[in-house]
């Protein structure tokens, strides 16, 4: 894991980025969405900032059990990418709202097998469905983009069942918090973090919400 990714093909500010056409219904209790877009140090931060997050685990998913392991998934040929189990309540954020995020902020879903300097098929972005629903909203979603031409550059994101999703090793859950000042969290995740913060203020948890003096343009 090494250096900064940008978006410099967005072609809409980020709080202009459309909302989802189609999206789950809120139903009562929590729901799971399986997202793949990079490092997940970088993922989970982004995620755990989001209003209706209840918890984020960092993982693997696309392969076997036998290989979710992060020496293993670092040689990019388990099948396997770094990705992040992302429980929310749907009453307080949407799949497709979720979806938004991580397609206008958590990471460049137009760089193919890699994101900045991190290179590899477990780096690729992936949208890991458990449900037909599921795969019926990111489909909806992605083709929605990809008219409104919301990047310079093809999307490439994937859209792929989910048979499994194996918890990473305990040294990799929450991270970015507890290694503020490690050099990739403060040139990577951090930046993040802080496009979230900056361009969809009415997304956060408590915590993260500036003054609405300091507030870009809300969602």
């Amino acid at each position: 894991m090494t250096s900064s990714c940008e978006v410099p093909g967005l072609t809409v500010p980020r709080s202009r980025f459309p909302d989802p056409e189609h999206d789950l219904p809120a139903e009562a209790g929590e729901a799971r969405a399986v997202l793949a877009g990079g490092c997940f140090w970088c993922v989970e931060a982004v995620f755990l900032a989001v209003d209706g997050v209840t918890r984020v685990v960092s993982g693997y998913a696309g392969g076997s059990a036998e290989t979710a392991n992060y020496e293993a998934v670092c040689t990019g040929t388990t099948g396997h990418a770094e990705a992040v189990a992302i429980h929310y309540d749907p009453a307080r954020v949407s799949y497709g709202g979720l979806l938004k995020v991580f397609l206008s902020v958590a990471h460049d879903p137009t760089q193919l097998n890699r994101q900045g300097n991190d290179i590899g098929h477990q780096y690729r972005s992936a949208i890991f469905y458990e449900t037909e629903a599921q795969k019926t909203v990111a489909e909806a979603y992605l083709r929605q983009l990809e008219r409104a031409g919301v990047y310079q550059d093809p999307i490439v994101t994937t859209l792929e069942p989910l048979t499994e999703f194996y918890p990473a090793e305990t040294y990799h859950q929450n991270y970015a918090a507890r290694n503020p000042h490690q050099p990739y969290i403060m040139a990577v995740a951090a930046p993040k973090v802080a496009k979230l913060v900056a361009q969809y203020p009415g997304r956060l948890k408590p915590e993260y919400r500036r003054e609405p003096s300091d507030r870009d343009e809300e969602v």
